[in-house]
């Protein structure tokens, strides 16, 4: 008998739905654009090393905008832990569970 026959199918565990996913990597890219932008505006306004503290975050935020908007959602359990989905499935070929 398959053990994974019976278990139950866990509906919290599904994906999130591709707009969904993608609205929220737009959201974190436009904000970190934003805070970039603010750099470049404070840069010109502020003066001695806090104006190339400034200059440094502006021309690094690019590089951690795109890390962040190409990170995907990962879904936790109930129990807080991190799901990962079983690799060989519950569905195998040929098997129908208690159909005999």
């Amino acid at each position: 008998m398959d053990p994974h026959a019976h278990q139950a199918v866990n509906i919290t565990s599904a994906q999130p739905g591709r707009s969904v996913d993608l609205h929220k990597r737009q959201m974190r890219y436009l904000i970190s654009m934003g805070i970039r932008t603010v750099c470049f505006v404070a840069a010109v306004i502020a003066s001695g090393p806090l104006r190339w503290g400034f200059v440094v975050a502006a021309v690094l935020l690019p590089y951690v905008a795109v890390i962040l908007a190409n990170t995907a959602t990962q879904r936790t359990t109930s129990s807080g832990q991190a799901y990962r989905p079983d690799p060989a499935g519950s569905l195998e070929s040929g098997t129908q569970g208690d159909a005999k």
